[in-house]
């Protein structure tokens, strides 16, 4: 497991050290830098990119609500713990609203801080989590929607079996490129296992769905979409030659 990386700013050097010697005797922290200044541990921050700052809201040159502001305007990524000498109610609720996860009060153990930290970097593999799987939806319900706008294009009605067949090979071919070399033993048959048929139904479904739009005759809306004249007349292609047509266009798209 990667180290979290840590800035310390506080305005005794005394506790900057206990707090430095505490957590650079535990693997799982890494202290980057300490100051006793807010202006020099704005440059800590700025070069450093922690994952956790621990402040004091007295400093030198820059004042710890100055440094908090600056964290939320340019490092979201790091979480900003304040420990400070001030018991007012309105300077603790004032630290939250400039950032702060948590507030404590001097004097206070490296541990009890330690175990903050531990708490910040677990919600924030929850947060990285929760977004990768948001992306990931995401990308698949816009992937579905291009695919759908071809076929809607081209085409080939919702309502035919092939419709959803033909749109799961053209993702599986997406994810795995290699899959279109080989469709009799490897597409069909996973595609077939999605929808529990068999990969001959797939098959013949897939080039059903093909044929009603060449049928339909819109050839020259085949080739607008691909953006050159693939196919004149009559011609068709089989199934492996248009999914590997549409998912290498998806596939270009995505990349520019």
């Amino acid at each position: 497991m990667k180290a979290a990386n840590i800035v310390i700013l506080d305005s005794s050097e005394e506790f900057l050290e206990e707090l430095k010697q505490y957590f650079d005797g535990k693997e799982e922290y890494n202290v980057c830098a300490v100051s006793t200044s807010g202006s020099t541990g704005v440059e800590y921050i700025n070069t450093y990119k922690p994952d956790v700052v621990i402040l004091n809201l007295v400093l030198s040159g820059r004042d710890g609500f100055s440094v908090l502001d600056y964290i939320k305007n340019n490092c979201p990524e790091c979480r900003a713990i304040v420990v400070a000498n001030f018991t007012d109610e309105k300077i603790v609720n004032s630290a939250i609203a400039h950032g702060a996860r948590y507030y404590f009060v001097k004097p206070v153990d490296p541990q009890s801080i330690a175990e903050r930290v531990s708490d910040i970097l677990s919600e924030r593999s929850v947060e990285y989590q929760v977004a990768a799987d948001v992306r990931a939806k995401r990308r698949v319900a816009s992937l579905d929607e291009k695919i759908s706008n071809i076929f809607i294009s081209i085409g080939i009605p919702p309502h035919i079996k092939g419709y959803v067949y033909l749109r799961e090979g053209i993702k599986m071919a997406i994810e795995n490129p290699t899959v279109i070399n080989n469709v009799t033993k490897e597409l069909y048959p996973n595609i077939g296992k999605k929808f529990n048929t068999t990969a001959s139904k797939v098959e013949r479904a897939i080039r059903h769905a093909i044929e009603v739009a060449w049928n339909r005759g819109r050839v020259d809306a085949i080739n607008a979409i691909f953006g050159v004249r693939v196919y004149i007349g009559s011609e068709r292609p089989t199934n492996s030659e248009f999914i590997a047509l549409v998912a290498d266009k998806l596939i270009l798209e995505e990349l520019l």
